[in-house]
């Protein structure tokens, strides 16, 4: 054989093999695809079946022991409701996941699906007690479970809290659970900008919270007490947390500030902040333990099939923090310091010098600067006894940013000389506490000489040029001329008291008064609809979320846009079909819209928009165009659904 015939006869051997490879490959594959297809096809004999619904636990634990109690359901159930626990503290629950059996005999297909609902409980005293049953609902129909009884009994000694948060972790890992640390997955911070301030000093205390875990929602159970200080918050009501990314002790935390405080100490002395309580809502992956390691199981392994997420919730305390004020210095304080501390401006200023008697003039000071704006009172002002003064109109244009208060205050007073001749309004001297130099400081304002001309005879009321003057006096208004032709006659024996348009006019206002009466009624009562009310704006609150995270878009802030949209899909969903944030889950939103005959397809791609938004919030990479097609998405989908609901 020579040397080219050896040669096609490799070829055509490795071709060979080749092809047989790529059989058993497609052979696997349709082997898989098949065993899909029954398993989905013989679900319907799950139907057929008794349905079981039952709740397990130890009969006996030690106090300070944790463990499970469990309700365990074999068909798909809605609207599952716990029971009432009251004599042990809950840890985490109730925590669902799906176990599931198929079986195949005599080419009979049966198949058996549990759902579980699982709390891990901690005993804290001695006794028996019993759990009362959990309820849920199955083809519409409603089922419920046994009672639990459990006897606490009391232990050697109590397993240590690192012992049993090690339990907890071990149980969660057995069945599929999730928990998330306080302490190192997601903790609250108080932190303050300087801690050793004068009296009156400005004082930046701002609380964040740190978390590696995907926070739903979250709320301040229990603000902090400044005692002692004066408070300015600096974030307002309306205003979105800023966040951005630390690394500390080489983990990754998202950081955002919950709360921004400008405090001002009226004391001296070590003053306390009291810590802030935070409720959160966690989002946390659940992964169900898989250990085939056959091929043909790992086509199981997908995402879809291994985990879910569950909705954890936590409250969370800051750290108290310390401020030890110290006193303004006693020397070199001048005759005019009224309390001002920061960094501040004056500047005045006269609309005219020029007048004529009971013409009135506007006088203007202005302070400005950063510090303890809003506590300045009245400046120490010395007017010409032929003056007469009224109060002045004080105006605040304050700002509070993340750099503190800032801003300017006004006093703007009207002033009306009485007498002819020549005054002088003397300099105004303000005085205060400058921080960055450690002393004081006094600013002067110029000396106004005003020359006041005898008005003219007989003028009998004042005039003014300035603007937003009030109360101003009429003078030598007593005596009133006599008011002169043409003027109005009536005709005798002709009266407007008892004729019909007198009474019709009684009747207006009583007409009038009703109606508003009813209208208001109408409005409680539709306003006390609460789920109506979150119903009719939950679309048009989810579009004002996109349109912000549109300008997310544009900027290229990626995490806050993520963030807005994931906050517009899951606000709209809880808003139109009234579902508490709490309850708020792919499993929970699956069931409601598929109750509101949402198409299939429409339900897996607003999942499927969710999790590319909880995805790329912490995925790496330039995700530029991934969030265009997210925007485009969200959009889509809270319209189809809309349009699907009419």
């Amino acid at each position: 054989m020579n040397m080219d015939t050896k040669k096609t006869s490799f070829r055509n051997d490795r071709t060979a093999r080749r092809d047989k490879t790529n059989f058993l490959h497609s052979l696997i594959k349709f082997t898989r695809f098949l065993f899909l297809g029954t398993l989905f096809i013989s679900s319907t004999v799950l139907f057929g079946q008794n349905v079981d619904f039952k709740g397990s636990a130890r009969q006996q634990v030690v106090v300070g022991e944790q463990f499970q109690l469990t309700y365990t359901i074999n068909a798909r159930s809605s609207n599952f409701a716990g029971p009432a626990i009251r004599d042990f503290t809950i840890i985490t629950g109730p925590n669902q996941s799906t176990s599931s059996s198929v079986q195949i005999i005599n080419g009979k297909v049966t198949q058996t699906v549990n759902y579980s609902f699982t709390y891990i409980l901690q005993a804290s005293k001695e006794g028996s007690f019993t759990i009362g049953p959990a309820r849920a609902v199955v083809d519409g129909k409603s089922l419920q479970s046994n009672s639990v009884t459990i006897t606490v009994v009391k232990g050697a000694s109590a397993p240590s809290g690192n012992q049993n948060r090690q339990g907890n972790r071990q149980n969660q890992g057995t069945q599929g659970n999730a928990d998330i640390d306080d302490g190192t997955d997601v903790f609250v911070k108080a932190s303050l900008d300087k801690s050793n301030p004068y009296q009156g000093e400005q004082v930046i205390v701002t609380f964040k919270i740190y978390t590696k875990v995907a926070v739903s929602q979250y709320s301040v159970k229990k603000q902090s007490s400044f005692q002692g200080f004066w408070t300015k918050d600096l974030m307002g009501s309306d205003a979105k947390p800023r966040q951005d990314r630390q690394i500390i002790n080489g983990e990754e935390y998202v950081v955002a500030d919950i709360q921004k405080m400008a405090l001002f100490p009226q004391r001296t002395g070590d003053l306390t902040i009291d810590p802030m309580e935070l409720e959160i809502v966690a989002q946390v992956r659940r992964q169900n333990n898989r250990r085939q390691s056959d091929p043909f199981f790992d086509f199981f392994n997908d995402p879809f099939f291994s985990g879910t997420y569950q909705n954890v919730k936590k409250t969370l305390k800051s750290n108290p923090v310390t401020v030890s004020v110290k006193p303004l210095p006693s020397s070199g304080k001048p005759a005019s310091f009224n309390g001002a501390v920061g960094n501040f401006t004056l500047n005045s200023g006269i609309d005219r010098l020029e007048v004529k008697a009971n013409d009135a003039i506007t006088l203007k000071y202005t302070i400005q600067g950063s510090g303890n704006l809003e506590l300045i009172d009245r400046l120490n002002i010395e007017f010409p006894p032929d003056f007469e003064v009224y109060d002045p109109k004080i105006t605040n244009n304050i700002q509070a940013g993340s750099n503190g208060v800032s801003g300017s205050r006004s006093f703007e007073y009207v002033i009306i000389p009485r007498n002819p001749g020549n005054f002088n309004i003397k300099p105004v001297e303000f005085s205060f506490f400058d921080v960055r130099k450690g002393s004081y400081t006094s600013l002067l304002t110029p000396e106004y000489n005003i020359k006041v001309a005898k008005g003219e005879g007989g003028q009998t009321a004042v005039s003014y040029s300035g603007v937003n003057q009030e109360d101003i006096k009429y003078i030598g208004k007593d005596i009133l001329h006599i008011e002169s032709l043409p003027f109005t006659l009536i005709k005798t024996g002709s009266f407007f008291f008892g004729s019909l348009f007198y009474f019709l006019y009684l009747l207006i206002p009583l007409l009038l008064f009703i109606i508003m009466i009813l209208l208001l009624k109408k409005e409680i009562r539709r306003r006390s609809n609460a789920a109506l009310m979150r119903n009719k704006k939950a679309t048009r609150i989810s579009r004002k979320r996109l349109k912000l995270a549109a300008q997310f878009l544009k900027s290229n802030e990626e995490s806050k846009f993520f963030e807005e949209v994931s906050k517009a899909l899951w606000g709209y969903l809880s808003d139109k079909f009234t579902i508490p944030p709490a309850e708020l889950s792919r499993e929970t939103v699956k069931s409601v819209l598929e109750k509101k005959k949402i198409a299939d397809t429409t339900i897996e791609q607003f999942i499927s928009v969710i999790d590319d938004c909880e995805y790329a919030r912490f995925a790496p990479g330039n995700k530029t165009q991934q969030m265009d097609q997210v925007y485009a998405a969200a959009s889509e989908i809270i319209h189809k659904i809309e349009s699907e609901l009419k």
